[in-house]
């Protein structure tokens, strides 16, 4: 459950980043663009992105209810929860998609990507760069609560150091 609870800090981190960044606003061109390379981007992206989510961070989620020796169909009432915030935060995570493509790449660059995307290789990317994506963010969740807990050392350390803590 602590791993869930970082990863949400980590969303928190990220969009307070991205508020930050909301006086950025793309010209109506570069997001005329932007949806453009989206609509050919996104394609099955949803079901991409909900099924690595579910793959990297649903057994951990288990694992921690199985340890806390819930049951079966509590675990099955979780998942489907879990499903439903998860299909619904990506599902509002991928409307903001345009006006960050749009923000970071001119309209020239909007446009070469689109006619990238419809080449062979380009859509290969697309079908497997959410696999890659998929099993590198897999390989982080078991590191998770290591970095959690070297951090959390170091930063009592400095702490000591500096008088906050004892």
């Amino acid at each position: 459950m602590r791993i869930l609870g970082l990863l949400i800090a980590l969303v928190l981190v990220a969009a307070s980043n991205e508020r930050a960044r909301a006086d950025d606003t793309p010209s109506p061109e570069a997001l005329q663009a932007a949806n453009q390379l989206f609509t050919i981007v996104s394609g099955d992206m949803l079901q991409q992105l909900t099924t690595q989510i579910t793959g990297a961070f649903w057994p951990a989620v288990e694992q921690g209810a199985r340890a806390e020796k819930i049951d079966d169909a509590t675990i099955a009432e979780l998942r489907k929860e879990f499903d439903r915030v998860e299909l619904a935060f990506v599902t509002d995570a991928l409307k903001q998609a345009p006006a960050i493509y749009a923000r970071h790449f001119t309209v020239a660059e909007l446009n070469e990507l689109s006619a990238f995307y419809q080449t062979p290789v380009g859509a290969k990317a697309l079908r497997e760069m959410p696999q890659v994506m998929g099993e590198f963010t897999a390989t982080l969740v078991p590191r998770l609560q290591d970095v959690q807990q070297e951090a959390s050392a170091a930063f009592d350390k400095i702490l000591r150091e500096h008088g906050y803590k004892k």
